[in-house]
């Protein structure tokens, strides 16, 4: 299997895992995914979590489909999206909320070490 070949593995399962993460912000983990939100965003709990969810949707479909032309785009996009989501990663540490069986510190803990991981998925396998 060549670069190519897996570089386009990594973009294809990456924006399946948004798109599938996005339908459950919409469906049966919108509980969850209040936990996550800051106390400080200026919307309603459930709201951002629609709105993120429309979002993951989005990004998750662009990952997938694409043209050549605009995955560099499309990669920094969805790594500025990881960036940005991680304040709800930290607040759900920082809080104590369990969701999604994060319910001791150490895995609250744990779970902020993969956003910089999803951060350079998204990176390197839209680069062109």
């Amino acid at each position: 299997m060549n670069e190519e070949n897996i570089k386009t593995a990594a973009r294809m399962l990456l924006g399946a895992g948004l798109i599938l993460a996005g339908i459950t912000h919409l469906t049966t983990k919108r509980k969850d995914f209040q936990a996550q939100v800051p106390d400080w965003v200026p919307l309603k709990k459930d709201d951002t979590v629609i709105y993120s969810g429309i979002a993951e949707i989005a990004l998750g479909s662009a990952l997938a489909f694409a043209p050549e032309k605009c995955r560099d785009a499309t990669g920094k996009i969805a790594a500025a999206f990881f960036v940005g989501v991680f304040p709800g990663n930290i607040s759900q540490y920082q809080h104590k909320r369990s969701a999604f069986g994060l319910n001791t510190d150490k895995k609250r803990f744990i779970r902020l070490l993969f956003q910089p991981v999803l951060v350079y998925w998204a990176w390197k396998s839209t680069r062109v």
